[in-house]
């Protein structure tokens, strides 16, 4: 008989605000008690101290624009936010600092969250959707110098990117992104060449979220439909659907594999966080805590991975923590 789902372990309030991002920072000095970043819809991105469960910073950068993706670049006093006023922030948090000391103005109306990817020490890749509305264009951090801008081919109608994910094989290997655009289209993008590569409809509707595990070449995508695709990527580097599994309600704001590869979760718009197992997507946990749409999940990645957690951020005004690990 299945186990009955768990609640959460705790659950943070204080947001007064929709919540659209999360991130997990575990290299800290305690490490029991990760730091977890969130940004709101009311522009703030909140510093939250799990060990007292309440928020130690508050940063307003962003004009009391909704900030949709936030992201640390290696060490927890360098965050990466974006928001709907058209900016990229990056933060010194170092010493109690608050202070923006560079930005990107991207000039992209969307709310397409960036993609970021350590290529070598002290240097990334981030990707974003660019001004041009079907194009998505690659800079490298900290220089902001443009790598490359992604244009679909003439008459390609593939609407505007909605989700972007930059990997690699292996450190120093080349980087490649995968995105997921309006038409439902997920792309595969040779960033040395700047062409796709291969071009797969995994849905019918926008594709609003997607993952990519590059050690199983395999990948998930999720829409405002009631499926999850998933496909994969043939030595050919050519995408391939691999399976459709169907879905109760209709409706997946975020996917994330663990970086274990063994789960992952999707946040719906039914309000419930799912849990699969990533092998051959067994329903492993559907977690029912929300009252409203779940905007976004994130993994904590623990060294001990009983400690380890699943954040989940929702249109509530809540933010809650799950330890899934007992159950799976």
């Amino acid at each position: 008989m299945a186990l009955p789902p768990p609640d959460p372990e705790f659950v943070l309030r204080g947001t007064s605000a929709a919540v659209h991002t999360l991130h997990f920072s575990c290299a800290c000095q305690e490490p029991d008690f990760p730091i977890l970043f969130s940004g709101s819809e009311n522009g703030f991105v909140h510093v939250w101290n799990l060990k007292t469960r309440r928020v130690d910073t508050a940063l307003d950068g962003h004009g009391r624009k909704s900030v949709y993706w936030v992201e640390t670049m290696d060490a927890k006093d360098r965050l990466l936010s974006q928001g709907r006023d058209q900016r990229i922030c990056l933060w010194d948090l170092a010493e109690g600092r608050t202070s923006v000391t560079d930005s990107v103005f991207t000039e992209n109306v969307g709310f397409c969250r960036c993609s970021l990817l350590k290529v070598a020490q002290g240097r990334w890749l981030m990707a974003m959707a660019a001004k041009s509305l079907e194009e998505v264009q690659v800079l490298e951090l900290p220089s902001k110098t443009s790598v490359c801008t992604l244009k679909p081919e003439v008459g390609a109608k593939l609407g505007m990117p909605m989700c972007l994910k930059l990997w690699q094989l292996d450190s120093g290997s080349q980087p490649w992104l995968l995105a997921g655009y309006e038409d439902g289209s997920v792309i595969l993008w040779n960033l040395s060449m700047g062409k796709a590569l291969s071009q797969l409809v995994c849905h019918q509707e926008p594709v609003m979220s997607l993952d990519f595990d590059s050690e199983k070449a395999k990948g998930i995508s999720g829409s405002s439909e009631k499926v999850l695709s998933i496909w994969s990527l043939n030595e050919q580097q050519n995408l391939q659907v691999h399976k459709i599994h169907k879905l109760v309600n209709s409706g997946i704001s975020d996917i994330t594999i663990r970086s274990d590869k063994k789960i992952l979760a999707t946040a719906g718009w039914d309000h419930r966080i799912r849990i699969f197992g990533w092998k051959k997507m067994k329903p492993l946990a559907v977690l029912d805590y929300h009252t409203a749409t779940v905007h976004c999940v994130s993994f904590s990645d623990h060294r001990n991975p009983t400690e380890r957690l699943l954040a989940a951020g929702s249109k509530d005004h809540r933010i809650s923590i799950w330890s899934i690990y007992t159950q799976t």
